[in-house]
């Protein structure tokens, strides 16, 4: 079962920034995000309305918790990489940038939560840098009329979505992943609600393909990628379900050839090889007793 929600879940996870990229023709990030979280909120907080059972013994200082969880997760994240996308970042060194990610978890895991990484760990943490550098290289390389700064944004991104990986493990407080999607997903519709407003770009565009990248973000990266992230972060704990992200990199590049017939070539095929080889040798080297997983939803 955990081996088939890791691969769900890079499917979906990846499919995010073909989204990004499918919606960035016909809007701005923030019109994009408003409309992904607005009417998912709605749906949310009604159904949420309708099953208070599963809110009840929940404190002001819970739910509060996971409303910073949400900015950091939801609304620092996906802000950072989609204006990235588009300010010209490609989707591939995007997810080169999060593939980072796994190293900056592993490396914080001992001393914030106290979790031994062993040193298989460490190797397949450190193979899997390389893995996603040699898939992502060359596409960095082609991205010369970016300015240099854009390159950072994704790195804001990388270090929220970890802040709020970590805020999650100390939590003491069992919360229904019913709830805590609620939260998260209704604290972003306000701020990117607010961003869109003051920006002028509350408007969606008529365009078809606007609706249809939207409805791609919401079936598969919320629900799918989102949703499967804090799953088997409960699961597995922090350093394996961070060690999946690894495969973004070279599944990104997969995606981008199969849709938008982007090259696919030798590079990221042996890109993808040392990724899986990483993963492989992470989930055999963990040696704890004890998983450190979230306690929360």
């Amino acid at each position: 079962m955990n081996f088939l929600l890791s691969i769900a879940f890079v499917l979906c996870w990846s499919s995010g920034f073909i989204g990004a990229k499918l919606g960035a023709g016909s809007a701005s990030a923030v019109t994009i995000l408003m409309w992904r979280f607005l009417p998912l909120a709605v749906i949310l907080i009604a159904f949420a309305a309708a099953a208070r059972t599963s809110w009840r013994g929940l404190t002001a200082r819970d739910v509060a918790r996971h409303a910073i969880i949400g900015v950091l997760s939801q609304s620092g994240y996906l802000l950072t990489v989609y204006y990235a996308i588009q300010l010209g970042v490609s989707s591939g060194t995007t997810a080169l940038i999060d593939g980072v990610q796994p190293l900056v978890a592993g490396a914080l895991a001992g001393p914030l939560l106290r979790h031994h990484v062993s040193r298989k760990q460490w190797l397949g943490l450190c193979l899997g840098v390389s893995g996603v550098a040699v898939v992502t290289m060359a596409d960095a390389a082609a991205g010369a009329g970016v300015a240099w700064w854009a390159y950072l944004i994704p790195f804001l991104g990388m270090f929220s979505l970890v802040a709020a990986t970590f805020l999650e493990s100390r939590s003491r407080t069992r919360v229904a992943p019913a709830v805590s999607m609620t939260v998260h997903c209704a604290t972003s519709a306000v701020i990117f609600t607010a961003l869109a407003v003051s920006a002028g770009a509350a408007k969606p565009p008529p365009e078809l393909s606007f609706w249809a990248a939207i409805t791609w973000l919401i079936a598969l990266s919320t629900f799918g990628g989102y949703g499967l992230y804090w799953l088997i972060l409960r699961r597995s704990g922090v350093t394996k379900v961070n060690t999946l992200m690894f495969l973004m990199a070279p599944v990104t590049a997969v995606w981008g050839a199969l849709m938008f017939g982007e090259p696919f070539g030798a590079q990221t095929a042996l890109g993808l090889t040392v990724c899986l080889a990483a993963v492989v040798i992470v989930y055999r080297g963990d040696t704890s007793s004890t998983k450190v997983c979230a306690r929360a939803g």
